[in-house]
């Protein structure tokens, strides 16, 4: 089986299983081979990883990590891809393929049975439409997951890295920036795809912190929090988080007061540390 890295490669698959691309998974192959390197150098991925990738498409990324690392899990949502990628995987017998959506998968379970319970790293080309809910999910899970190598929109990088008082602050870059490092590798410009997507891209590695770098009585609780705060940019955090209904005003006045803040702060321009303070200060109206 040839590399699958270039166009005409690329193009040979598709037309010989006449596979017809759906935008409801977001599919865009990538066909350049520096951003393909470049993927798996920064993912430090050595004989002794097992790595997740999720969304393989026609295998032609799963081809890399077979070589460099020593197994390889590839979760694929789409029912016609699955005979391709046996077909083009066909030379590894490091690969085992999942057809699944990696958002119903018990992770927990998947490492078990592909990594005994150790640390994999996770590596992929994420469909733009559903790349939150993918990163969020592997966070939340609390699954055995060393670090996160992915292929995203480029808004979706800058918006991960982003710091308090910039404009793609939010409560991604909050939730990211709690559970890893975040650290933009590549931009990588829509001519690196078949079919082309109509923005740019970037490379990013999410490096998973061993433990928290602020400490909070309840995360979740601080994650409804920071997603109130989010919910209306313009408003204070005072009006903000009225939309928590088990928060009396005067408590979250209160609260910021003891934290130094104005009560006509804004949520953009707390810290991660500011937000895990508000919300142990809140902890008696979390709702049940």
């Amino acid at each position: 089986m040839n590399k699958l890295i270039n166009p005409q490669e690329t193009i040979k698959i598709i037309q010989k299983n006449d596979f017809r691309f759906q935008k409801r998974f977001g599919q865009n192959f990538l066909i350049d081979e520096n951003v393909l390197q470049n993927i798996i150098r920064s993912s430090e991925i050595t004989k002794d990883d097992c790595v997740l990738e999720i969304g393989p498409g026609i295998g032609t990324m799963t081809q890399a990590l077979a070589e460099a690392a020593g197994h390889v899990v590839a979760v694929e949502i789409d029912a016609n891809l699955i005979p391709i990628l046996h077909e083009t995987l066909q030379a590894y017998d490091n690969v085992s393929i999942i057809h699944n959506d990696v958002l119903k998968l018990d992770l927990h379970e998947v490492i078990a049975t592909y990594n005994h319970g150790n640390p994999v790293k996770v590596v992929a080309n994420l469909p733009y439409y559903i790349t939150t809910p993918i990163i969020m999910g592997l966070f939340e899970s609390h699954a055995p997951i060393q670090s996160i190598t992915v292929m995203v929109q480029k808004e979706v990088a800058d918006r991960m890295q982003s710091g308090p008082g910039t404009k793609d602050y939010g409560a991604l870059s909050l939730a990211v920036q709690y559970y890893a490092e975040p650290d933009i590798i590549q931009e990588v410009p829509p001519h690196c795809f078949i079919p082309r997507p109509n923005v740019g891209s970037a490379v990013i590695r999410l490096k998973r912190y061993t433990e928290p770098p602020v400490q909070v009585e309840d995360e979740r609780w601080m994650f409804q929090i920071i997603k109130a705060a989010f919910g209306q940019r313009r408003k204070t955090l005072l009006n903000s988080l009225s939309s928590l209904a088990s928060i009396p005003k005067d408590a979250t006045r209160e609260a910021l007061a003891s934290l130094g803040l104005s009560e006509t702060i804004r949520g953009e321009a707390l810290t991660l540390a500011q937000f895990a303070a508000l919300a142990d200060a809140l902890s008696d109206f979390q709702s049940t």
